[in-house]
């Protein structure tokens, strides 16, 4: 006989499945060339369309702006783009058709904003900047960040685009699920910027999972887990299976590695070697995390290998594979 437990764990492991079974949303021009290291301004982010975020984060960067400025700017032009369906508008909705979004913000004085399972509202980076800024908290949920964004001047609008709901439909006709890893090529977006005083900043932002279980949070707009920084030390930022991100709060691991000396390669590598150790060896998911530590130095791991990660750096922006582990 089939318990609640039995259900439950079934469908987290299908909810999983799902998110790793998309269509690309662009392609992958990543090469195994190693970065410039060591110069800022400098914007990094996962992903191969993380180019485009970085693009426009630049445009703020060398102008000498901040980076606080620069990550959230950067990962708002995909968290507007229709064609990605991880992200912001034209997310892939929850098992009942509802798209709902999560994300955080992090500045270089140690002060962070966040939102998580917030709806109709297209920007939720810029509704975590206003958490941090105008409330004495640090993360709203559901309806109040949904009524907290309306009342801050926010539009309330539909994110369930034709092509997301159509998705929709046709898993819903058999709610079945099959892994593939790196199938879709993206993910959450996380962004880290340092800016030409030196201080660093991070935003992380999703629409999570795939027909995911109503109200489902991953680690995307979780301190500590999706997204770390720590002015004096670096930050770090995490992408893929949220719950195995949580169970060892990543990024915030990544970041003391690096305090403790380790490189921002170091430190990627080490962090994403403790999920491997901790689930005996048997990762059949994707974690990626990003690293920049406070000289400019850049690093990204992945637990497979199809990971790839775009850094805007002395003058160039490309996109580089990321070392896996497995």
């Amino acid at each position: 006989m089939k318990t609640r437990r039995d259900f439950i764990s079934k469908m987290a492991l299908g909810t999983v499945a799902a998110g790793l079974s998309l269509p690309a949303c662009s392609e992958d021009t990543s090469t195994n060339q190693a970065p410039a290291q060591g110069k800022i301004p400098l914007a990094i982010s996962t992903w191969p369309f993380g180019t485009k975020a970085n693009d426009e984060a630049w445009k703020i960067l060398a102008g000498g702006g901040s980076a606080l400025d620069a990550v959230e700017q950067g990962v708002r032009v995909i968290e507007a783009d229709p064609s990605n369906q991880s992200v912001g508008y034209g997310g892939l909705p929850d098992r009942d058709g509802h798209v709902t979004l999560d994300a955080c913000i992090m500045d270089s004085n140690g002060n962070c904003g966040s939102v998580a399972a917030l709806e109709h509202i297209m920007h939720p980076i810029s509704v975590a900047r206003r958490v941090m800024e105008r409330t004495p908290h640090v993360m709203l949920v559901g309806e109040g960040a949904l009524d907290f964004a309306l009342t801050e001047g926010f539009q309330k609008q539909n994110l369930l685009t034709p092509e997301a709901k159509a998705r929709w439909e046709e898993w819903a006709k058999t709610a079945q699920y099959k892994p593939r890893v790196n199938a879709e090529l993206h993910d959450t977006i996380g962004m880290l910027a340092i800016d030409e005083a030196g201080n660093i900043a991070g935003s992380c932002t999703t629409s999570g999972m795939a027909f995911k279980m109503r109200g489902r949070v991953g680690d995307s707009p979780i301190i500590g887990a999706g997204l770390y920084v720590d002015n004096e030390v670096g930050g770090a930022a995490a992408t893929g299976l949220g719950e195995e991100v949580l169970k060892s709060l990543s990024t915030f691991l990544v970041v003391e590695l690096m305090r403790q000396g380790a490189s921002p390669q170091e430190a990627c590598e080490q962090a994403l070697d403790r999920i491997i150790q901790r689930n005996g060896g048997k990762v059949d998911f994707q974690v990626g995390l990003i690293a920049v530590n406070k000289a400019g130095v850049t690093g990204a791991a992945s637990i497979q290998g199809g990971f790839s990660f775009s850094l805007y750096q002395n003058g160039d922006n490309s996109v580089h594979k990321a070392k896996h582990l497995v």
